[in-house]
């Protein structure tokens, strides 16, 4: 069954491909460097969201979400055009802005009468939109709502809404928590913290709703400074830690069965954090890392797992991905030159 999954999957993305290039570009999947390991290896396609930046500049490829139409959306820190809308082949369909100079998290959430995104901008605002970019609300400053004391910095890095709308916010740059809220906009708690206890964070980076296996909803939880990824209940409980060494890991995305993560930065040089060394990691419903594209092979000793590094110098530092209904990876990066996204093709 799994040989047979595999061989669908693999048909239906080269032809997914060859129905959408355009005829001025085609892909060399000959040429074209092959990376990753076991089953989930890639073609990279380097130029797959090129654009002409004098008419649509990046300054970082922040996050990226498919909408129920397969379109592509990323957000970007340029405030001429904040989101940036593809399609699978890379061409673009259209752009919108908030005017935000420090936009940062993407969510996208379905609410049965239409999609939303969820805009996380590192100076403060954490914005609900339309796919369109029309401003639905927006959650209030929390020293305002006395949520936070005077002397606590707020930079807000990330969302995450649950099964019942309940809206997760990280502050990852900022105090280092992730705050609740109900589906008004309610404030219900806070937990996390700054710290080197199992329930604290360093980086609390990113977040995603964990459901793998037909569970009941986990929070998934970056803590990108401890190289980990730590589980909670819904109600802010410690569960877990999933420890990944050498890779400072950017927000989990969920996809199926398996975890996927950005990796901004490894611990390539004297095990300090180096520039210019990121790959992409992807986990098992039983969070084992089974292949690192980009990076060196996983390996476990005794049921530990070895460090991680940048094995091939394809990425900088990988801050999102996004994958398609084929398994194809978009990576988004931070710090790369102010460059597009890079599309990896399921091999």
């Amino acid at each position: 069954m799994k040989t047979s999954r595999r061989d669908f999957l693999k048909t239906t993305s080269t032809l997914g491909l060859a129905m959408s290039i355009s005829p001025a570009f085609s892909f060399d999947f000959k040429n074209a460097p092959l990376i990753g390991h076991g089953d989930f290896q890639y073609r990279v396609d380097e130029k797959w969201g090129m654009l002409d930046p004098s008419k649509v500049p990046v300054v970082n490829c922040h996050e990226m979400v498919m909408d129920s139409k397969g379109r592509m959306i990323m957000l970007t820190d340029e405030a001429k055009n904040n989101v940036i809308i593809y399609d699978q082949s890379g061409k673009l369909l259209k752009t919108w802005t908030l005017g935000l100079g420090q936009a940062h998290g993407l969510t996208l959430v379905d609410e049965g009468d239409a999609e939303y995104l969820w805009v996380v901008d590192n100076g403060g605002r954490v914005v609900k939109t339309t796919l369109d970019g029309v401003v639905v609300s927006e959650i209030p400053f929390p020293k305002k709502e006395g949520i936070y004391t005077e002397e606590m910095r707020w930079v807000p890095t990330e969302t995450a809404v649950a099964p019942n709308g309940d809206l997760y916010i990280a502050d990852g740059y900022g105090s280092q928590y992730f705050l609740q809220y109900d589906k008004d906009g309610n404030f219900i708690r806070k937990f996390g913290g700054p710290g080197n206890e199992d329930a604290q964070f360093s980086t609390a980076h990113g977040i995603a709703i964990d459901q793998r296996g037909g569970k009941a909803p986990t929070l998934m939880c970056t803590s990108r400074g401890h190289n980990s990824f730590k589980r909670f209940s819904m109600d802010g409980k410690y569960m877990e830690t999933i420890f990944l060494p050498g890779a400072f890991v950017c927000r989990p995305v969920i996809h199926g069965d398996h975890l996927y993560a950005g990796v901004c930065w490894s611990r390539l040089k004297y095990l300090n954090q180096t520039d210019n060394s990121g790959f992409v990691t992807i986990l098992d419903q039983d969070n084992k890392v089974i292949s690192n594209p980009g990076g060196t092979a996983p390996e476990y000793k005794n049921g530990e797992l070895q460090l991680m590094v940048q094995s091939e110098p394809i990425f900088k530092h990988c801050h999102d991905v996004c994958i398609d209904q084929d398994e194809n990876i978009y990576v988004c990066q931070w710090n790369a030159g102010k460059t597009y996204p890079i599309k990896l093709i399921r091999s």
